[in-house]
């Protein structure tokens, strides 16, 4: 997580290796920029003013800026004063310095009028800085800037403020013509030292993007007007417009950077940066910016804690785009950097993969997101990048290679508060509507404040004898009535809680005080806990009258899985069957929030496959706890009033009791499925890396048929005996459910099933099995059965072994006979009979010569 900012007179990124890296960079930059393939661009419309001057204007990075004499048919003004100075501000950039020696001064409204030849995206460039005059003291000037559609500056001053001010927008025009207005204050005066209209390339903008909350596409992107808040070089030196051939400025991100210390930098040669066809390109931003990184500065390590976090201010009355720039230079190999991508603790992207998306190493690739005014809580925009925790890569890693930063046009067009371009407010208006509006809430809330009064007695009254024993209890802890006791809860989690707690959705089940589960875990003793997870320690603990059970303690000091904690309590107080680990009951004493559940003396299902020293499961008990598994799965799709997708179906989250009966746990991140009327729960993504399924990850779109898909991945590695995501392996076996599916179409599946099945496997038993699997996997949620059918089959492959087990021992006599044609049973028999539903069953075992269908 990020820490505090820390101020320092070194940028987090300049390390002394690093540095000298940096700065063989530069002196390449100087001295070989030109030897480099660099895409220019010619823009249709171009329009560069030094306004005040009367002469051009020349920059080092190419452009002209055109004089005032030169431009004076695109003014339009009754009266309008020039001015100049000779000494320059020490804060301006060298390239654009000789922009901020004159200024036109406006004492009355003006326009500029610009004829547009290609209609399209536009950048808008106006500069700004408060010369010197004897008549004018320009940073007392008030004024407005417009174009035709959208306002740029509202009531815009520099009062107290000798600095430069740079503005930077990309407006969509239609027409054939643009104007720049500018429009004093009354009693004042507006300036300008240029202006700057040029055309951008049609692909730079999208029209869509991934919208962040609600988690969706946002589509429409031309119809806004964006202003450049941020844009940032991350893990490099500034980029100015003369290395940029859209000459955009890319600033240092030291100073966003909230936890410096667990950053380094990675830089490549420029020239190494290999741009795709259809990927990002030069446009989108120059190899500069991509030849640069930040990395995890400790991510050698086995569990990485943090993430990279920049902190962005900005308005938070307006929604937000968001340009993440990627470029993989820190892998030595494809497919060992996975990453996901948060924006406002909210997941963008979960489990980046640049291998797969480019095909390729420092390959450019972009993410564009939209962030709504709705999602933003304060004055700043958090962006992070973190390591995937479920999948043990050979690099814990994340990167960022650049940041952009824009603020989208709200409902009055405007891009500076909310006057509309006719200068109407388009906030909230008076009348007689708005006091009805504001009488109807104020009675409304003074209705809910008795309401909650009444309850709040009478619940005192009914209340237990020691209540005031139990103020710290469970309930209170995350009430935020005691902030002593909640202090780690983000307020988001506080007001959840809160409702959650006061809505009477208690707890199910026996109320257990924590001397009795003190005791039961001899103090929570180390040796007695048998898995952790975000939200705190699992124990093994052991009440008086020897009753084993599992207790979950909240961790009070992490915030990290109180959400799903959450919807655990929620889910398991609703849900009782005989495949779903139940809910014996719970503690609230002593700011405890603490869990207790039925104890699964085996333990996960992966511990009996892999990775354990326990010995192997014969096929059918397999088969028996994957139709368990399947059948606590239809109870959840199809039993509860309100259908509920788990989310996270794997083979560590299906437990084992004392007598090997399946059953579906940890239900952190369940949703409540969609209704009737709904096809799908949008909701960010969500899961473990090789059980995701595929289209909610595309789509962000749950359903049902996403844990089907899960369901088939632990049906593999149930057949296969090995993890569903393995880096140690080649990288086409790296994937089980892709590796699994082809070699089952490939008729090899014989040779990645577990060894310790092989000749006791039916091959119709094991047929069936494969093709339950392979449906699941299917690449579109509406082409895999549901979990009834799942079942079906899964009970269907157990009833084919045992008849198959029963011919075999009915036929041991018949060992010798010579077997049918085209089977090679290895010296077991083939028979063909036929049962009332015409299944015919041959090759009682499992042999080499399996060809899958």
């Amino acid at each position: 997580m990020g820490g505090a900012k820390h101020g320092t007179s070194i940028p987090h990124f300049l390390s002394f290796h690093s540095l000298i890296l940096l700065s063989l960079l530069l002196f390449h930059i100087d001295n070989s920029f030109s030897s480099l393939s660099v895409v220019k661009y010619t823009p249709t419309d171009s329009y560069l003013i030094d306004c005040g001057s009367p002469q051009t204007t020349p920059l080092d990075d190419g452009r002209t800026f055109k004089s005032d004499p030169e431009t004076a048919s695109f003014l339009s003004t009754d009266e309008n004063i020039l001015t100049s100075i000779d000494s320059i501000p020490d804060n301006v950039l060298s390239s654009s310095l000789p922009l901020y020696k004159t200024a036109r001064i406006f004492r009355d409204d003006s326009l500029y009028r610009f004829l547009i030849i290609r209609p399209g995206w536009h950048w808008i460039r106006l500069y700004f800085y408060p010369l010197p005059h004897p008549s004018y003291n320009l940073t007392s000037a008030v004024f407005s800037v417009a174009t035709d559609s959208v306002v740029l500056l509202h009531d815009f001053t520099l009062k107290n403020n000798t600095t430069v001010v740079f503005k930077e927008y990309l407006i969509n025009i239609s027409s054939d013509e643009l104007s720049l207005k500018f429009s004093p204050m009354k009693n004042s005066f507006a300036f300008i030292n240029a202006i700057e209209l040029v055309s951008a390339p049609d692909a730079l903008i999208s029209d869509s993007a991934s919208a962040v909350s609600p988690v969706g596409d946002f589509n429409g992107l031309s119809n806004y007007a964006l202003e450049v808040s941020h844009r940032l070089n991350v893990g490099g030196p500034i980029v100015t417009p003369e290395n940029d051939t859209l000459w955009r400025t890319w600033q240092p991100d030291n100073q966003f950077m909230t936890f410096p210390q667990g950053a380094k930098s990675a830089a490549v040669a420029p020239d190494t940066v290999k741009y795709s066809e259809d990927g990002a390109t030069p446009f989108i931003a120059p190899n500069w910016v991509y030849a640069t990184a930040d990395q995890m500065a400790d991510s050698g390590v086995v569990e990485a804690n943090f993430n990279l976090t920049w902190e962005i201010s900005i308005d938070p009355s307006f929604s937000y785009f968001i340009r993440m720039h990627f470029c993989d230079i820190v892998s030595t190999g494809l497919n060992e950097l996975y990453f996901n991508v948060y924006v406002n603790g909210m997941m963008g992207v979960s489990v980046l993969d640049l291998s797969t998306l480019t095909s390729g190493l420092a390959v450019p690739y972009y993410k564009d997101f939209v962030l709504n005014a709705s999602a933003i809580t304060n004055d700043s925009i958090t962006v992070q990048v973190g390591p995937v925790s479920s999948v043990h890569s050979s690099l814990t890693n994340a990167i960022l290679n650049g940041l952009e930063v824009m603020k989208m046009s709200n409902s009055a067009g405007s891009l500076d508060g909310l006057f509309s371009l006719d200068g109407k407010f388009q906030g909230l208006h008076s009348g007689p509507n708005t006091m009805k509006i504001f009488e109807s809430v104020g009675l409304a809330m003074g209705v809910m404040a008795v309401l909650l009064l009444i309850i709040g007695i009478v619940l005192w009254q009914r209340g237990p004898r020691d209540w005031g024993k139990r103020r710290s209890s469970f309930s209170s802890w995350l009430l935020p009535l005691n902030s002593s006791h909640c202090s780690f809860l983000s307020s988001k989690s506080k007001s959840s809680y809160s409702s959650y707690f006061s809505s009477g959705l208690g707890l199910g089940g026996r109320f257990f005080t924590f001397s009795e589960l003190r005791d039961a875990t001899e103090n929570f003793d180390e040796n007695a806990v048998i898995g952790i997870g975000g939200f705190g320690k699992v124990y093994l603990g052991e009440m008086e009258d020897g009753t084993k059970v599992a207790i979950k303690r909240g961790n009070p000091s992490s915030a990290q899985g109180i959400n799903e904690f959450h919807t655990e309590i929620q889910m398991l107080s609703k849900l009782r069957h005989r495949h779903l680990v139940s809910l014996i009951g719970y503690c609230d004493e002593q700011a405890e929030m603490i869990l207790v559940y039925e104890y699964m003396a085996n333990g996960p299902l992966r511990d009996h496959l892999y990775g354990s020293t326990l010995p192997p499961l014969p096929w059918r008990q397999r088969l028996e706890i994957c139709i368990g598994a399947a059948r606590g799965l239809h109870y959840l799709h199809t039993g509860a009033a309100q259908g509920i997708i788990h989310r996270d179906v794997k083979t560590t989250n299906i437990l084992l009791d004392e007598t090997y009966v399946a059953k579906v746990s940890d239900f952190g991140l369940s949703k409540a499925a969609p209704s009737l009327e709904q096809t799908h729960v949008s909701t960010a993504v969500k899961g473990s890396f090789g059980y995701l399924d595929p289209e909610y990850f595309r789509r962000q779109q749950l359903t049902e048929k996403s844990d089907v898909y899960s369901f088939g991945v632990v049906l593999f590695e149930v057949l296969c005996a090995r993890p569903a995501i393995d880096p140690k392996l080649p990288r086409e076996q790296v994937n089980l459910a892709e590796w699994a599916m082809q070699r089952h179409r490939k008729g090899l599946m014989k040779t990645i099933i577990d060894p310790h099945l092989t000749g006791n496997i039916s091959s119709e038993s094991l047929m069936k099995y494969v093709e339950a699997a392979e449906k699941c996997l299917a690449e579109y949620g509406v082409d895999r059965p549901s979990m009834g059918d799942v079942l079906w089959n899964l009970e269907f492959a157990l009833q084919l072994q045992e008849a198959s087990s029963q011919l075999f021992n009915d036929a041991e006599e018949l060992i010798n006979l010579e077997p049918l044609q085209g089977k090679d049973t290895k010296g077991g028999p083939s028979l063909d009979i036929s049962d009332d539903s015409e299944v015919v069953v041959c090759s009682p075992l499992f042999t080499e010569t399996f060809q899958g269908r």
